[in-house]
This record gives C-alpha cells, structure tokens and sequence, in this order.
C-alpha cells in the first residue's frame, strides 16, 4: 500500500526538525555564579524566564525532599515543541547555584526579585530579546510578581499555582487539611502570627514535628515572605497577566487563582480539570493518589498546560 505524499511530506517535516538547543547560561550572584539551562527552538523565538517553587526546589522543579515531578523541565520541553525559549534556573545557595551564597538559608524573597533581574539583563544581552516573560510556580510566582512590577524589560508575567494570599494564611489552611495536624494547629498557628508580625521564634519553644517548617535558620526569609500581599503586587501589574490554576491542587486553591484575578480584571485566568500542583493528572480527589504524582517522574504534564502558556505569549492580551 502506498504512502500517501501529503504524509510523507509531513513526516518526514517532523523527523528533520531541529532539536531545541540546549546551553547552560550563568550569571554573577553575590559571591559567585548562578547557574541556569536554556533551551532555544529558534534564534527568533519568544523567551521564559522559569522560576522554581518554595524550598531547596531546582531549576527542573525537583527537590531532595522528594519531589521528582520534574513540571518545569517536561514544561520547558513542551513550550521548545511550540516554538517558545526557556531558561530555567537554581536558585541562590542551591544545587549548581551553590557557590552564589554561602548560606542558602540567609535570602529574602527580594533577593530572588533582585537575581530576576539579574538573568533577565543577562537574557537579553546574550540573545537580544526586547523583553522576557516571566513565570513563576507556586512561590516562584510571588517572585514574578515582585520582579515584574513596570519594568520594560519584562514581557509579561504567567503564575502558575500562585497563592493570591499572603503565605501565612495559605499555610495556615494547608495544615488544617489534614487531620493529623489537630493537636499541633494552636502552636503552629502562633508561631506564624509571630512571624507575620516580624518576630523570630526560639527554637527551644518549637515543637519538634513543626522544627523542619519553623526553624530558626529559615525564619527570615518566612519573615520576608509572610509580608508579601500576591494579589496587591497583581493589582499594580501593568504587564499581561496569566493565571494558571489547577482545579485539584491540595496546596495552592482555586480561591487564590481567583484572588489574584480579582485583583487584576486584565488578567486572564485558565483553570485546568483534572490538574494538581505540580502540573499532573489527577482523576479524583484522592489525597494519597494526588500526592503520589509528585514522584513520579514519569507522568506527562496534564494535557492543556503548555497549550494554554504558548497560546498566551503568542497572543497576550492588549
């Protein structure tokens, strides 16, 4: 049986594609280089400046505390297939951005605006892009929003599982969650009224099963944090604005993603069925079922997630 010519046309378009070029741009930090990948479909392309989530999360959005999901590697090979730059990176202190920082605990949430700007400036230097997008995950969001405030350098900014809520209020009802936080709601509760009202707590004071998320060495920068109002920072926004929800994520809700609409009409907001936090397919409401996602690195990103980020830089709203 032969193959029909307008196949084979297609086909072989699809098998001499080139692959997305992949280098590793740096930047200076404050005591030494900040590390990051790029991946280039072509030299005309739109480019994503990429922001991880909370805690020792790297640039393919992975962490040694477990999470494997690898959302903003599948993300960045997904937005290369659709004609769309990435640069992602580690953060200050952490992984292959280790030697920036002496201490990857000594940073505040401006710090991760304040290096923002340092790979956007870099970004445009090496490629000569008008501007860059920004997006950012869950607390990368936050730091999209602060980095992005009118600055012409910046395309516009897309928040992916964003809190529209200051932290402390987010965390407060992420450990009410879950029933097995009951007998410890009441300490945890005061400790992060402390931190909101800018005091350190004492470490001796701390309950033992609540040390990893209160420790002494990361309190300023919850310090920092906590202070921080999403949905104020979206309202000054004058960038395009896109809000990317999943409807089954147990961390960051669908209240926030409307919060931060809210606050900022012009913005577009996409909610995804069906998705989780970390960007995976979740067919029920299954707390055990949705949490296994996060490692395991073989599960696709859920369907429409890149679709609905290429289609906003292609076509942002005015």
């Amino acid at each position: 049986m032969g193959f029909p010519a307008t196949l084979l046309a297609i086909a072989l378009a699809a098998s001499t594609a080139p692959a997305p070029l992949e280098t590793f741009p740096e930047v200076q930090g404050p005591n030494g280089a900040l590390k990051g990948t790029m991946l280039s479909p072509a030299k005309s392309a739109p480019i994503v400046l990429m922001i991880p989530g909370s805690g020792p999360t790297d640039r393919d959005g992975n962490n040694s505390a477990g999470l494997k999901a690898g959302t903003l590697r599948l993300l960045a090979e997904g937005l290369a297939a659709r004609g769309i730059a990435t640069v992602r990176i580690d953060k200050r202190g952490m992984y292959a951005s280790a030697g920036a920082i002496a201490d990857a605990n000594a940073v505040t949430m401006e710090d991760y605006a304040s290096d923002t700007h340092s790979w956007i400036t870099s970004i445009q230097r090496s490629t000569g892009a008008k501007c860059v997008w920004l997006l950012g995950h869950s607390e990368g969001g936050t730091v999209a929003l602060l980095a992005g405030q009118d600055d012409e350098k910046i395309c516009g900014v897309i928040l992916i599982s964003t809190p529209g809520r200051p932290l402390g209020q987010v965390l407060d009802e992420q450990l009410k969650a879950n029933p097995a936080n009951s007998p410890i709601l009441d300490e945890a509760e005061g400790i992060i009224s402390e931190l909101e009202a800018g005091h350190r707590v004492d470490k001796a004071s701390i309950n033992p099963v609540l040390l990893p998320l209160f420790h002494p060495a990361v309190q300023g920068f919850l310090i920092s944090q906590f202070a921080i109002d999403p949905a104020k920072l979206a309202a000054k926004c004058s960038k395009p604005v896109l809000i990317l929800q999943g409807e089954r994520d147990i961390q960051v809700s669908r209240r926030d993603a409307q919060l931060l609409k809210d606050a900022q009409p012009k913005a577009k907001l996409v909610l995804l069925p069906a998705t989780n936090h970390v960007l995976k397919e979740i067919a029920s409401d299954d707390r055990r079922a949705n949490i296994a996602t996060y490692s395991d690195p073989g599960l696709p990103l859920a369907p429409g997630v890149a679709n609905a980020i290429a289609d906003f830089i292609k076509a942002p709203p005015r």
